[in-house]
């Protein structure tokens, strides 16, 4: 009873049903308090099996504010298979509007495997990944940079599995219609949530679609639609449930750049305390040898601020919202430019 994770969730019933994924954690102020992780289910019938999740980090609300809206809106009459929804998946962190959560200081996207013995986001990772990944053939878990960082608008699978799963992650994230598509490289046992998906023997798509700790009618437009696109192109529904009538933006017409980040060298890290001022924003091209922005010490007033330039080309997919820096923190990044072609004979 103090340990593991419990649920009453009925997968075979077809309808719309919203239940509680319930994880013990005794607290000074509740003995026999219980974590509850909100999931929704809609399904009919056999056919596709998505499992659509937010609140992985618990700071980026995107996802987690249109996960709600489609629980609403989905009719079970109107798709074909089963849609389950997880909007607020670290649910501590999200309500505490944090990273991380509170209870355990648990970072979600890094717990994976999990531990059904260990404190609740470890829990919780070992439920996703021996339990309900496995029952889905696709997993898409909507992220944005948080609190802290700007990220460009990107869809995101990592490099797992044979090349024919490698080549459905990647048909799929084209389907999601954003102007990017990031490829990251973080092996087969990361602790992230696409590598346990993938372990799992699940497609994993995610994505960044937005950053600093808010929501704009942008970013809600190209998620709206990204959602739309997914559960469209794996046969779940056939036309929008959540994006607006009319045409794309105008940034989800161009055609999906593919991105790689592969190298430390990408990246500009703080050395020591600073306040970090950006010369260029998400989206820039940038080659090596240009200036990425300049470190300031205000406590030495007498000394020139430190030019900081990028050590490899690319786009910029991030950078640090937050001047004060500490050393240690990421600044900002690029990423390469790649070709389809070279990722699928990398993964040969």
């Amino acid at each position: 009873m103090h340990t593991g994770l419990y649920h009453a969730l009925d997968f075979a019933a077809d309808g719309k049903s919203l239940d509680f994924l319930s994880i013990p954690f005794s607290v000074d102020r509740s003995p026999y308090y219980q974590v509850k992780v909100p999931v929704c289910r809609v399904r009919n019938g056999a056919g596709p099996r998505v499992l659509l999740m937010a609140g992985n980090h618990g700071d980026e609300y995107e996802g987690e504010l249109l996960l709600g809206r489609l629980f609403r809106r989905l009719d079970p009459a109107r798709i074909r298979g089963e849609v389950t929804i997880l909007p607020a998946t670290n649910a501590p962190a999200v309500m505490a509007a944090r990273r991380r959560s509170p209870l355990d200081e648990g970072n979600l996207n890094r717990a994976f495997p999990g531990d059904p013995a260990g404190s609740p986001t470890f829990r919780l990772a070992h439920f996703l990944e021996h339990e309900l990944f496995p029952r889905h053939d696709v997993v898409f878990d909507l992220h944005s940079g948080g609190t802290s960082m700007a990220h460009l608008p990107c869809a995101l699978i990592e490099r797992q599995g044979t090349p024919e799963r490698l080549g459905r992650a990647l048909e799929l994230m084209r389907a999601l219609g954003m102007p990017y598509g990031f490829v990251a490289e973080n092996g087969a046992t990361a602790p992230t949530s696409m590598a346990a998906a993938a372990r799992a023997g699940v497609i994993g798509i995610s994505g960044e679609f937005g950053g600093g700790g808010t929501v704009t009618p942008e970013t809600m437009a190209y998620t709206a639609r990204a959602i739309d696109n997914l559960l469209i192109a794996v046969g779940v529904t056939d036309a929008p449930v959540l994006a607006a009538s009319g045409p794309a933006p105008a940034s989800m017409q161009l055609p999906m750049q593919l991105l790689q980040l592969d190298s430390h060298r990408q990246a500009i890290y703080a050395l020591r305390r600073g306040w970090f001022e950006p010369a260029v924003d998400v989206g820039a091209r940038v080659a090596a040898g240009d200036l990425a922005g300049w470190f300031h010490d205000l406590t030495r007033l007498d000394q020139p601020e430190e030019e900081l330039r990028f050590q490899e080309a690319g786009i910029v997919i991030s950078r640090r919202l937050h001047s004060d820096s500490e050393a240690g923190d990421c600044l900002i990044q690029v990423a390469r430019p790649v070709e389809e072609a070279g990722i699928l004979t990398r993964a040969a």
